[in-house]
């Protein structure tokens, strides 16, 4: 593992390079949506962690590369694993918006 590997698993904005450059990602925000009212990535879709077994709903192929973010990262790790015991095969825990610098949209 590289000094770029160990940056990704850490670094969400490291991740989003990587999100938009891979065809077909979802940017998955897994925090409240009264989280996601206050700020949000654009483009995220918010499916909250206590709702995580209605992604088939809005993501139906479980290969789509799933970037999965929450507010520190906690959230989102458990998100990413209830994904993968439902058979998505390609979701990563890239962190939390709080560590994120750029753009956000509001309301």
């Amino acid at each position: 593992m590289g000094l770029l590997d160990l940056l990704k698993q850490r670094d969400i904005n490291v991740w989003l390079e990587e999100f938009k450059e891979t065809k077909n990602a979802v940017l998955l925000d897994v925090r409240t949506i009264e989280e996601v009212r206050e700020e949000r990535i654009p483009g995220s879709i918010n499916i909250p962690l206590d709702e995580i077994n209605s992604v088939a709903n809005k993501i139906p192929d479980k290969s789509t590369p799933l970037f999965v973010h929450c507010f520190s990262g906690a959230r989102s790790g458990r998100a990413v694993d209830s994904l993968k015991k439902m058979g998505y095969t390609n979701a990563t825990n890239i962190g939390g918006i709080s560590s994120y610098k750029g753009e956000v949209e509001r309301g």
